[in-house]
């Protein structure tokens, strides 16, 4: 697997093609805004008929990548599901697939603004947790200081042999590490929009996902 290795706060990381985050020394996966059930929402307010493909391809990724790392603990980091009902209405085999999934390892929903009760699935939850130097939560706080977040879904553009391309990214300085939606059909806020300079230091990065993910300084 094609990985970006940094060190964020003195931990050791590895951003993975996916969008999700591993850290090896504590054997953690870190994964964001699964919005698990969107399509369901969506065609329970009146829009198209889209079948619920998106949590297929969102839980399709996350066995690959857990089977890729071995993860023996999973952090998601808020707006796991698309709203409060979403863990209660998945179809029975998205929920047998997250079950398989969360057998003999640790798990923890953290609450976001979209899913902020309990989750009608296995594993635990909480507003925020902290692992040595670093400390998980839904939104990056303007004084967080080694916290990991997601939330803004970020997205960046470059050129690339003569072309432009856009990827979803990590957003990364020497206080805040932001992750990428890694659920299907997310859609993406800019790095360049204002919510996210405001936050992140001039010399920010970018980590691009894909094939093979790539850092560069975060468009602005």
């Amino acid at each position: 697997m094609n990985t970006h290795g940094f060190t964020f706060r003195g931990a050791r990381l590895a951003a993975l093609p996916s969008g999700a985050l591993y850290w090896a020394d504590e054997d953690l996966l870190v994964v964001s805004d699964l919005h698990l059930g969107k399509c369901a929402r969506l065609v329970s307010q009146g829009g198209a008929m889209l079948p619920p493909y998106d949590g297929l391809e969102t839980l399709g990724r996350l066995d690959a990548d857990l089977a890729a790392t071995g993860a023996r603990e999973v952090i998601c980091l808020g707006d796991s599901f698309d709203d409060a009902g979403a863990s209660a209405a998945l179809p029975e085999d998205q929920q047998l697939w997250i079950a398989r999934l969360q057998a003999g390892r640790r798990w923890l929903w953290i609450e976001g603004n979209h899913d902020p009760g309990p989750v009608a699935v296995g594993g635990t939850h909480a507003a925020e947790a902290r692992r040595g130097p670093l400390t998980f939560r839904h939104i990056a706080t303007p004084e967080g200081a080694g916290e990991v977040s997601g939330h803004y879904h970020p997205k960046a553009r470059m050129a690339l042999r003569g072309r432009s391309i856009t990827r979803a990214c990590f957003l990364v300085d020497a206080a805040r590490l932001i992750l990428p939606a890694y659920g299907a059909y997310t859609g993406g806020l800019w790095s360049s929009h204002a919510a996210l300079t405001g936050l992140m230091a001039r010399d920010a990065q970018a980590i691009l996902t894909g094939p093979r993910p790539l850092a560069i300084p975060m468009p602005r």
